[in-house]
């Protein structure tokens, strides 16, 4: 028998479970990157990091974020340092709903007297001053030609004076260019004397040039009056590195030997010769309180030497080339970083108080030259074979800032402006490029203590 049956109902839980397939949950919670796979299994190889476009990207996609944390999650963000800094942890209260803990507050989105879509928190969010992005442009924002730049590691032919006065060893001949006008002139020929120019240096007052040469002279000229000073005698060969001190001159030659002179004195003093090189010295730069001396050498060596010793007082071994590139940092005392040659490669930090190494990192290419920010924790680096590029490097984390290509053959000349915002590069392909890389903002977490030694009394 056949009994009528009802039509089925459809049945109702007491629980529901919300639709989560159309979700971004990426922009709700941080999570964990995974392996890029290209092939069912077959995973691409080390994660890396996708490239943002920009510095931009990146920030307005944190205040977005952060933003949406704020609506649905009910995060109190409301200023963008919060966004960098602050590290986000996902709210365990997403599930819980309870009206009682939202009181009718004027301003607020629930709130029917409100004048904005968003909360109190995030206006004060999208308000909040964005953090300055850095921008380091990747091409020269001038270029010169150079005829007869030499290609060699050993020499040292472009130097920028404190009166903004570049002069360039090209050849037989020093030319001397002005930033401010443009104007070129010829400093000096060795032609007659048939002597080529193998190192240049400005003292720091900018008046002085001195001129180190193949016979292993130097020649000190008045770059005002276009006249020649003095010529000091001493080295039997080639003087590739130039390095002043007040009034007196320091210069490396092939000869194994460091001799300085005070150019006030007359020429029947003689100079005092400083003796540890076994090979060529090709690297000299003063500390800027001008008491300890650096110099890097073809047999791989680092020395540190002192105003009164004929010895060195510090002998640095770990570099595995020759050391060309030094440079003493004008923020942290007694802190001197070296570059290595082809076989070595690495930047190396010293800290010259206690005589120990610090850091070290493999740039991948020969280091030809080091130099400082003026004005924040950073240094630039040129390089060699084989990448011919120049990096920016913040210290101490040593993240590289920037890399700029442009030179064809190895950038083997390095000079700073005299306000730390431009560096001139020059090459063997026989063309000198200005970048600007620098930037005269200092560093808020620079110490700006009126008893520093290192800074300006007045």
């Amino acid at each position: 028998m056949n009994v009528p049956t009802s039509p089925l109902k459809p049945r109702y839980g007491d629980r529901f479970i919300p639709t989560r397939a159309g979700n971004t949950w990426s922009l709700t919670y941080p999570t964990a990157p995974a392996t890029p796979v290209t092939e069912p299994g077959r995973p691409l190889g080390p994660f890396k990091k996708p490239r943002e476009s920009n510095e931009n990207s990146k920030d307005g996609s944190a205040v977005y974020s952060c933003l949406l944390k704020n609506e649905v999650l009910g995060y109190q963000f409301e200023d963008y340092k919060d966004v960098t800094e602050k590290k986000l942890t996902p709210n365990r209260k997403l599930f819980h709903y309870d009206t009682s803990e939202r009181s009718v507050v004027i301003n607020e989105p629930w709130s029917p007297y409100s004048l904005s879509p968003i909360s109190n928190k995030s206006e004060k969010l999208l308000r909040s001053p964005k953090k300055p992005t850095r921008r380091i442009s990747k091409v020269p924002f001038k270029v010169l030609d150079a005829p007869e730049l030499q290609d060699d590691f050993y020499l040292n032919l472009v130097d920028w004076s404190s009166q903004n006065v570049l002069s360039v060893g090209l050849g037989t001949c020093v030319y001397l260019w002005s930033a401010c006008t443009s104007q070129v002139t010829r400093l000096c020929d060795l032609a007659q004397s048939d002597d080529t120019v193998t190192s240049v240096a400005w003292n720091e007052r900018g008046s002085l040039v001195a001129v180190g040469t193949q016979a292993g002279l130097v020649q000190v000229w008045d770059a005002a009056a276009g006249k020649q000073v003095t010529t000091i005698h001493g080295h039997t060969a080639r003087v590739g590195a130039i390095a002043w001190n007040g009034d007196l001159l320091s210069s490396g030659s092939r000869d194994r030997f460091i001799n300085q002179k005070d150019i006030r004195a007359p020429p029947t003093i003689q100079e005092r010769q400083l003796v540890g090189h076994r090979q060529e010295v090709c690297g000299l730069k003063w500390s800027p309180d001008n008491q300890f001396l650096a110099s890097g050498g073809n047999d791989n060596r680092l020395y540190v030497w002192n105003l009164h010793s004929t010895a060195p007082i510090q002998n640095y071994t770990e570099h595995l080339a020759a050391v060309k590139a030094i440079a003493w940092s004008p923020h942290h005392h007694g802190l001197l970083a070296s570059g290595g040659g082809t076989a070595d490669r690495c930047i190396r930090f010293w800290n010259t108080l206690t005589g120990q190494p610090m850091q070290c990192i493999d740039t991948g290419s020969q280091v030809c030259n080091l130099a400082w920010s003026k004005h924040s924790s950073e240094l630039v680096s040129t390089h060699g074979y084989s990448q011919n590029q120049i990096l920016v490097w913040k210290y101490p984390s040593l993240q590289q800032v920037a890399k700029l290509t442009g030179h064809s053959y190895r950038v083997l000349y390095l000079a700073m402006s005299p306000d730390g915002e431009a560096i001139v590069t020059g090459a063997g392909d026989e063309t000198l490029r200005f970048w600007n890389v620098f930037s005269k903002n200092r560093s808020q977490k620079e110490n700006k203590s009126s008893l520093n030694l290192y800074n300006c009394i007045r």
